[in-house]
């Protein structure tokens, strides 16, 4: 008796993929690519003159009720498994560091670069995380791990050295904004990192909800000692992009992905990486009229290529 078609994907070792690894696949592969599609609502909401700080409180304004709704859907479950105060303050500082200060430094280093080079830039935070657990952790970086993390700073190096600028503006810039997004894409190797002491006992969605919930309150403390425009004063488009952003490109990939790692697994879920940054690349060009030059396209295949060694070889 033959398989279903749907059961006849094969992979290297002649195993069939069974329905529920695909569909947690193709639930991670739309969620990295609904995260990826924030940089480029970000460039577009930035065309009505809107900063970043205010743009980043709508942001996290829209998304906040979700969070809670899942913490009082989930609360008596997790009542049951009660954080003590040391797992409370590490959560609290993870959602600090992690989407806080991660996303601060995103969206400001989107006002001076492109969507494409933002992407690219952020792809390579698993380089870090390897970095980051060999000082800290003490795990040895194999040399076949340190030969990725080259390949992906080669690629970086490729695209930098482009005299076209993949950001079409004076070289500060791209230097300013590059500087931001090497810090978003730090602090949030050094979230990453910092997972692995807290999951335990946690469990990923609970995580991701206090972590995601501390961290929109932290964006609205922030705008509320910090003078800046009028909240309410933008254009309606910015208010639907805000909205957009909010449901889209955070609260739905971030419980996507937390069900396809549940399912399979964080080292399958990460073999979709590479996704996020040729996605983003793909809507800049189509919904911003981004492009790269030949160079800048080799550079980002080599910066993919880097981050893609280093995700087989976790798995």
């Amino acid at each position: 008796m033959s398989l279903p078609f749907w059961e006849a994907f094969l992979i290297s070792e002649g195993t069939v993929i069974n329905n529920q690894k695909l569909s947690a696949l193709l639930i991670a592969g739309t969620g990295i690519i609904l995260f990826s599609s924030k940089a480029v609502m970000v460039k577009l909401a930035y065309g009505y003159e809107i900063d970043e700080l205010s743009l980043l409180l709508l942001r996290m304004v829209f998304a906040l009720p979700f969070y809670l709704g899942v913490w009082a859907y989930k609360r008596s479950e997790w009542k049951e498994r009660p954080l003590g105060s040391k797992k409370w303050v590490g959560v609290i500082a993870l959602g600090l560091v992690g989407y806080y200060f991660a996303s601060f430094f995103d969206f400001k280093g989107l006002t001076y670069i492109s969507a494409s080079l933002e992407r690219l830039i952020l792809f390579t935070y698993p380089t870090i995380v390897l970095i980051l657990s060999a000082i800290f952790l003490k795990k040895k970086v194999t040399g076949f791990q340190l030969t990725a993390i080259l390949i992906t700073y080669a690629g970086l190096a490729i695209i930098f050295l482009d005299n076209q600028g993949i950001a079409s503006g004076a070289t500060e810039d791209v230097i300013t904004g590059s500087a931001f997004i090497l810090l978003s894409a730090f602090t949030y190797a050094i979230y990453l990192t910092g997972t692995n002491f807290m999951i335990g006992g946690i469990g990923t969605l609970r995580l991701t909800t206090i972590v995601m919930s501390m961290s929109c309150l932290s964006v609205i403390i922030h705008f509320s000692i910090v003078q800046t425009p009028d909240i309410f004063g933008y254009p309606y488009q910015v208010y639907v992009i805000g909205l957009l952003m909010a449901v889209f490109a955070t609260v739905l990939p971030s419980f996507m992905i937390n069900e396809a790692i549940k399912r399979i697994g964080a080292p399958d879920v990460s073999i979709l990486g590479s996704l996020g940054p040729v996605s983003t690349i793909t809507l800049s060009m189509i919904f911003l009229g981004e492009r790269l030059t030949l160079i800048q396209f080799f550079g980002a295949l080599v910066i993919i290529s880097g981050v893609a060694i280093i995700s087989l070889n976790k798995r």
